[in-house]
């Protein structure tokens, strides 16, 4: 390829982040598309270009399409040696991009790793489970589960909303966004769900009556949150006495950049925060936990359940 040709090629942002991503890991269509936040038609102009040139090469397993940087590309001893040791110089060097996509590609694999769970007695020993999955163990679990009326409190496209309803009696699904909500009554009506009534809301100001619901789910909805005592106090309101809420979210952390890209008000929060917002909205019992944790992944989840007794939303208001 003409240098010329070859500069025009890597002169567009979004192919050098993906010949840096896949230089870090093989990856299908889908998996780059949720990495680069770029769309899916997108994505594959840009790989059928860099395939063409010969940069990243394609191979076929089963269904998928697997994507990687080709063999060689970075060959010290190639004729266009000084170019790629200063281009990977270049993509090296920390950006709020490259920092999201590294992000992004952890959470890609912390997915891979969860839906085919590898076990074994470190990596000389590991067994491959197929089919064992945790959105499967959440279905199962949800089996044993009492037909409760649950919240899914900013609950975006609706995909804990459905796991929800499979065991739910019935649940109300909130979220500010109206496009949202529309993608995700489109996605239920897709699956034959029935059991919820989506509406438009904020978390500081709930459209659901006091004191008419089992649980409240509010999953990586808090760092959204103008302010967040409000609206654990909002969940508290719409609970029956005995009432349960439960939280996932992020442990304090320092990106930043998730503020302006993903419009997160709050940099996640201490074990002791949100442990002390619970209580001052009037939860008992309150626990937290760590739900999810993986090395090199700059985040962490918190998982956090209490209980609603009789009279706390009143004690909740005079805080």
């Amino acid at each position: 390829m003409e240098a010329a040709a070859l500069l025009r090629l890597l002169g567009d942002e979004t192919r050098l982040r993906l010949i840096r991503v896949l230089a870090r890991e093989a990856l299908n269509v889908s998996e780059l598309t949720g990495v680069l936040g770029v769309a899916q038609s997108g994505v594959s102009r840009h790989l059928g270009l860099l395939r063409d040139a010969g940069l990243v090469i394609e191979k076929r397993a089963g269904t998928f399409a697997w994507y990687s940087v080709a063999p060689g590309l970075d060959d010290e001893t190639g004729d266009r040696a000084a170019l790629w040791q200063w281009l990977r110089q270049e993509m090296d060097r920390p950006t709020p991009a490259t920092r999201a996509d590294d992000a992004r590609l952890e959470e890609v694999r912390r997915l891979r790793k969860e839906n085919f769970a590898q076990h074994g007695a470190g990596d000389e020993r590991q067994q491959l489970v197929p089919g064992r999955s945790w959105a499967a163990w959440s279905r199962a679990v949800g089996l044993l589960l009492p037909r409760v009326a649950v919240a899914d409190l900013g609950c975006g496209e609706g995909y804990l909303t459905i796991e929800a309803s499979r065991w739910a009696r019935r649940v109300i699904a909130v979220d500010r966004s109206r496009d949202v909500l529309s993608r995700a009554k489109a996605m239920a009506r897709r699956r034959g769900v029935t059991n919820v009534v989506w509406k438009t809301g904020d978390l500081e100001r709930l459209p659901i009556a006091t004191g008419s619901l089992d649980v409240a789910l509010l999953s990586q909805a808090l760092h959204h949150a103008e302010r967040p005592a409000a609206a654990l106090v909002e969940a508290s309101r719409i609970l029956r006495p005995g009432g349960r809420v439960l939280v996932l979210d992020l442990r304090e952390h320092g990106e930043a950049w998730v503020q302006q890209k993903l419009g997160d008000r709050w940099l996640g929060f201490s074990d002791r925060m949100l442990r002390d917002l619970l209580a001052g909205a009037g939860f008992e019992d309150v626990r937290v936990n760590v739900g999810a944790r993986r090395a090199g992944d700059p985040f962490t989840v918190l998982v956090a359940a209490g209980t609603k007794t009789r009279g706390s939303f009143a004690k909740a208001k005079k805080r």
